[in-house]
């Protein structure tokens, strides 16, 4: 575990040559050099897309068998992954308890810097405790430097119960070697405000938490097409975008498409099947649950079992 006094070395916390007149540049070209540098998350993304492909299929087959899934950090690679995990149950219609974001110093540091708390080892692991995290879960270490301790504590306590430990960090594996199963190395270089990782290390880190909870949404067949059919209508907004999905994937006006709606109990994936296989709200909740949960297995099931209407 790197000490403060060696944390210089770290590939977030060394100056940024490009920006070594930060203070002196007009505000344009100050600008310009952020819209310019700003294109460094993305491709840190691109290369840490093996990783990230085997984080998505690894953690969907934890959710699949009754895990969970925790993202835990400090300090803004905590808050991220709250905000991540916050983000599940409104989009997919998740259990809130599925995703849970688990930030040191709990909710008031959401607000306010707790940036101390980091250092305490053991904090992560009492946190995980406190929430249950048994060793069908799975966990995503979140640290930008990779020298967290709250973080590394947690990550070993997980491997240790044989759950799933995944890191993600924004310096190489070399400089900040973390205990996990996958390593997610985002290296989106020095910051051009020196250490300030809330800039291209946190994009990149919240590019990344897109990819993962979306990515092991569509694999637990929370998506059909490129639509959020599980998605919960709980305002005007999600209701609009609940017809939306049914007019576009059912092809009907959107009158009936409230009725459909309605009559499915205000779920988008059900009211779908019901249109698209002829069949009445019960039916199409028992092919979920028969043949779910997935809209494509379950409509694909429904049809065939429906009379055929070839001529004889």
């Amino acid at each position: 575990m790197s000490s403060a006094a060696d944390r210089g070395h770290l590939l977030t916390e060394q100056a940024h040559d490009a920006s070594a007149d930060l203070d002196l540049l007009s505000t344009a070209q100050l600008v310009a050099l952020f819209c310019d540098e700003e294109r460094r998350p993305q491709q840190a993304i691109a290369t840490a897309a093996p990783q990230l492909s085997q984080a998505i299929d690894a953690i969907a087959e934890r959710l699949r068998s009754g895990g969970r899934l925790f993202y835990l950090g400090a300090g803004t690679s905590g808050r991220l992954g709250v905000l991540d995990a916050a983000e599940c149950p409104p989009t997919f219609c998740s259990d809130p308890e599925l995703v849970q974001g688990v930030l040191a110093g709990g909710a008031p540091a959401l607000l306010r810097s707790s940036e101390g708390l980091e250092d305490d080892v053991a904090g992560g692991v009492r946190d995980l405790e406190a929430r249950g995290f048994a060793s069908s879960d799975a966990l995503v270490g979140i640290a930008a430097g990779g020298t967290t301790p709250y973080v590394l504590g947690a990550l070993a306590h997980a491997q240790g119960l044989g759950a799933l430990a995944i890191a993600m960090a924004c310096v190489p594996a070399e400089q900040a070697p973390m205990p996990c199963d996958i390593d997610i190395r985002l290296l989106s270089g020095p910051e051009l405000l020196t250490g300030s990782t809330r800039l291209k290390a946190g994009t990149a880190t919240k590019m990344a938490l897109n990819m993962l909870s979306t990515g092991v949404m569509v694999r637990l067949g929370k998506v059909f097409s490129n639509r959020m059919v599980d998605v919960a209508v709980t305002n005007t907004k999600l209701e609009d975008r609940a017809l939306r999905i049914l007019r576009d994937l059912a092809d009907v006006a959107r009158p009936d498409a409230l009725q459909l709606l309605q009559r499915a109990g205000g779920s988008v994936k059900v009211a779908l099947l019901m249109q698209l296989a002829a069949v009445d709200a019960d039916a199409a909740r028992a092919w979920l649950g028969s043949h779910g949960p997935g809209l494509r297995s379950a409509l694909a099931a429904a049809r065939a079992a429906q009379p055929s209407s070839a001529p004889q």
